[in-house]
């Protein structure tokens, strides 16, 4: 057999032709062995064959779907969780259980008892202590100015 033995100035030149015979392109055996790690490298021995390609063919299939069966026949309280007359029951209860009692009372717990949403009891509360002070102190509850107009300096005209 054919053996490379590796150099750095030669080593793109090996791996090309490597890569190239493992591809199947050249019919000479080749090994590659490194000369840092002693590991070798050939081509398969084992050429895999192609693969025919199976051509279709037409059979006869029966229906894979059975008729269905009415299973209020055999369970009148069918409610559509499972077969089963029990399972059937469990699982309805357990959808109720969770869709009821937890979603919804704990739900509803949660919305009630959440934090202010946008601080809208904050700014009531802030009002109505503003709307107090300024009573106290005699001044309007409310002005036509939001702003001090002495201290608001305007551009002079030209």
């Amino acid at each position: 057999p054919f053996t490379l033995t590796v150099v750095s100035s030669g080593l793109n030149s090996c791996v090309r032709s490597l890569s190239a015979a493992i591809r199947g392109r050249q019919t000479t055996h080749l090994c590659w062995k490194s000369s840092s790690s002693r590991a070798v490298i050939a081509q398969p021995a084992v050429v895999e064959k192609k693969k025919k390609k199976r051509e279709p063919t037409m059979e006869w299939m029966e229906d894979p779907d059975p008729e269905d069966e009415n299973l209020y026949a055999t369970n009148p309280y069918y409610h559509g969780y499972d077969d089963d007359p029990e399972v059937d029951d469990w699982n309805m209860q357990a959808v109720f259980f969770f869709g009821f009692s937890i979603a919804l009372v704990l739900g509803t717990t949660f919305v009630a008892y959440a934090p202010d949403y946008k601080m809208a009891e904050w700014a009531q509360r802030e009002a109505e202590m503003l709307v107090k002070h300024r009573e106290a102190s005699g001044l309007p509850i409310m002005e036509s100015n939001c702003f001090d107009p002495s201290k608001i300096q305007l551009p002079i005209d030209d």
